[in-house]
């Protein structure tokens, strides 16, 4: 049975704090960043989530522990009915080992839902919806009843949060009008700050020349993100100045790895640890993001590889959507491609290359000051205060 860590008492206040996600928790960076904060505040803080098989079931990360529930349908197959009964088996697991939470932090629309049952059971629970995304059309191509069947489900379970947070002003604004509810605190998803000194690991691991300019694409290597556009870019050029490094995992790796080795301009690289990544990030020229319009989620995010681009001293080249451009365009970090499309992208790399380098990093690092975790966990800790 998990038991919740050790209670910290600091100037008279504490609260017993769980942070559920609906994952492993090896990765997410964001849940980790958040029950940091909040246990150097003094809170007693875990995270919990979903176990696998080769995962402990309890562990202390970064000096936050860790415990994940173990469910017997886990091996279950993956037809919608058996979904829901593995929900109702982690529901039925987490309301009994942690009923005595003061506050639950829900990442996610399943995790607010959990928070509704707990709260049926302990009406005394306080609830945090912590939105990472637009979560009612948060995938390409979801159809109209889906949208609708979401907006119903997350209206009605909102109600029940004490405090809503977004991860854009957008999304927020749009919380806000959908459900009639005061405007959600803004929480960005940025790294921790660093003064991350220039290194060159591309140029020596990939064999990149010192006087061609490195484009980078970092993060999950899957559709909606572009990617094919900027093969498709990076394919069909007249010289080899410019070339593009795909730097994570996912599902278009194998696609990746193909053009680089048919195209001296392309380039793979595994992802890499976390600890390691900015070190990578800064051995780039430019970071790029070209996220597509393809739901209202990517339409008004501010993805984390914005913020690690510029944390790693790069300045932005970004798709023409509405959050990255007023960031790019406010703070003159980069440019902004007028169309999504693989001339939009390479007038894009003209305009940028025709900017003074030097000039634009200065502004990238006046801003890495601003997007910052630092920056962030102030609004965090805002709201547990209100609490």
């Amino acid at each position: 049975m998990g038991q919740l860590p050790a209670l910290v008492y600091i100037d008279g206040c504490f609260m017993k704090i769980g942070n559920l996600v609906f994952n492993n928790s090896t990765n997410d960076s964001r849940v980790l960043k958040t029950s940091k904060t909040l246990l150097n505040s003094g809170h007693d803080v875990c995270v919990v989530a979903l176990h696998d098989t080769a995962l402990k079931e309890h562990e202390t990360i970064s000096g936050v522990s860790v415990q994940r529930i173990k469910l017997v349908s886990r091996v279950w197959s993956k037809h919608r009915l058996i979904q829901v009964l593995k929900l109702f088996e982690f529901i039925g697991r987490f309301v009994f080992r942690y009923r005595k939470l003061d506050v639950l932090h829900c990442n996610d629309l399943l995790g607010l839902f959990v928070g509704f049952c707990c709260k049926l059971t302990r009406p005394k629970i306080i609830i945090v919806y912590d939105s990472h995304e637009f979560a009612i059309n948060d995938v390409p191509n979801q159809s109209a009843r889906s949208i609708k069947l979401k907006k119903i489900c997350e209206g009605f379970l909102i109600k029940f949060s004490r405090f809503v947070i977004n991860v854009s002003d957008s999304i927020a604004n749009e919380y806000s009008r959908l459900y009639d509810i005061p405007k959600p605190r803004i929480v960005l998803n940025c790294p921790a700050y660093y003064e991350q000194p220039k290194c060159n690991l591309f140029r020596e691991s990939l064999g990149i020349r010192s006087d061609q300019i490195i484009f980078l694409y970092q993060g999950r290597l899957n559709k909606g993100r572009g990617i094919e556009l900027l093969l498709d870019a990076f394919s069909d050029l007249n010289s080899d100045r410019n070339v593009l490094v795909c730097m994570g995992y996912g599902q278009l790796e194998g696609l990746i790895r193909e053009k680089a080795q048919q195209k001296n301009t392309i380039f793979f690289h595994p992802a890499v640890i976390p600890d390691v990544l900015l070190n990578y990030t800064s051995s780039a020229d430019y970071g790029v993001s070209f996220i597509e319009d393809s739901c209202l989620s990517d339409r008004y995010c501010l993805p984390n590889k914005i913020f690690e681009y510029l944390m790693a001293g790069l300045p932005l080249l970004t798709s023409n959507l509405f959050e990255m451009k007023r960031l790019v365009e406010m703070e003159a970090v980069g440019i902004v491609a007028e169309e999504n499309t693989i001339n939009g992208f390479r007038k894009a790399v003209e305009a940028l290359l025709s900017q003074d380098y030097d000039a634009i990093k200065k502004n990238v690092f006046i801003a890495r000051k601003k997007y910052c975790w630092e920056e962030q966990e102030k609004v965090l800790n805002e709201i547990y205060r209100d609490l």
